[in-house]
């Protein structure tokens, strides 16, 4: 079954030159971590974004003056659509739509009076600007803490379809929901609630998700889950870490659910076992490191390294290429098929090479 015939059916919403939900690809976004006053730094990080395959970025306004980044930004020569992240401040968000940023992403509840709210709806109308309401655990509004008692579940998601009531309110529909939790549990169901009782787009994510790896669990878990139910339509893996790394972690759940409309090198292998005659561990190692250098990572094959000759060829046989292990050597095998034996020591140059005749 392919997976639009089961993706939950969404509303599509034009961001800059990118279309989130409807049958659109899952997109990838991040968010810069320098000062947005410090124009350069930020387009530096912007354009490493965009190198690594991110779709969207966004970038905080914390003040009226941090917009102008927004526009020196364009006159650099930045298309990737942009995001304008802002708090407390409607006059900010005006700014933004005014500035030509591609969306913002608000939480209603802190931007203030019905007012406000109808103000900055007006500026992005006239601008057509998408506006993203972000809901996480930590900006539930009181009436809602106090009727829950917590960040629950159905708590986040009552917020956010509040808050889009009160768009609508205002004839806006060009919204994008994230309603997010560093609970995964708590994430997962909110969407899933949300799903059900909307069609506006989803924007997943597990928020303060920890360092590397604990985060990665975390998000390929939460995130993970609701792709796999065909639900969500673009997506941040949040990471104490280098922004970049957000999107290489992110591309690497969609590869993993074969979702990636920028699929590079799919590499699979064994766990090993007591059958492993050849050192797979360090062979796999230096293999993705030498993927990495010869700049093959990019390129759209699924290649299997296996640990032995008993069950690797069958196992991995919808692999485009790979080996399987036996004792100081192993079989190269393309498709399933057994083309030759290769010493251990040669085991990694040779594959190399016959991948990038591929």
């Amino acid at each position: 079954m392919k997976y639009n015939d089961y993706r939950r059916q969404s509303r599509a919403v034009q961001v800059g030159s990118l279309t989130i939900g409807g049958s659109s690809p899952i997109s990838v976004q991040s968010m810069t971590n320098t000062d947005t006053h410090d124009a350069l730094a930020t387009y530096n990080q912007v354009l490493r974004l965009a190198e690594a395959g991110c779709d969207v970025v966004r970038i905080t306004a914390p003040d009226v003056e941090s917009v102008n980044t927004f526009r020196l930004l364009r006159e650099r020569g930045i298309t990737i659509p942009l995001v304008a992240d802002i708090h407390f401040d409607y006059k900010i968000a005006i700014a933004a739509a005014e500035a030509g940023v591609d969306k913002i992403r608000i939480n209603p509840g802190n931007i203030g009076s019905r007012d406000k709210i109808r103000e900055v709806v007006r500026a992005c109308r006239e601008y057509s600007v998408p506006i993203r309401i972000g809901v996480n655990s930590g900006s539930l509004e009181e009436s809602i803490l106090k009727k829950y008692g917590s960040p629950t579940a159905d708590a986040l998601a009552e917020s956010a379809l509040y808050h889009a009531s009160l768009l609508r309110e205002f004839d806006f529909e060009d919204i994008i929901i994230s309603v997010k939790s560093s609970e995964v549990q708590t994430m997962i169901g909110a969407n899933r609630i949300l799903a059900e009782r909307c069609d506006y787009p989803l924007h997943l994510g597990v928020t303060e998700a920890g360092a590397r790896e604990r985060a990665l669990i975390k998000s390929s878990i939460g995130v993970g889950t609701l792709l796999a139910e065909g639900i969500g339509d673009t997506i941040r893996i949040s990471l104490t870490d280098d922004p970049v790394e957000e999107i290489r972690a992110a591309r690497a759940i969609l590869d993993a659910l074969s979702l990636s409309d920028k699929r590079g090198m799919d590499i699979i292998s064994c766990p090993t076992c007591g059958r492993t005659k050849i050192d797979l561990i360090s062979l796999l190692s230096e293999f993705e490191s030498r993927v990495k250098q010869e700049g093959l990572e990019n390129k759209s094959i699924k290649v299997a390294l296996m640990g032995c000759a008993v069950n690797g060829p069958g196992e991995a046989r919808e692999a485009d290429i790979g080996i399987a292990g036996g004792k100081g050597e192993a079989l190269l095998f393309k498709r399933g098929e057994i083309i030759k034996k290769i010493k251990e020591d040669s085991l990694i140059d040779t594959l190399i090479e016959e991948i990038k005749r591929m």
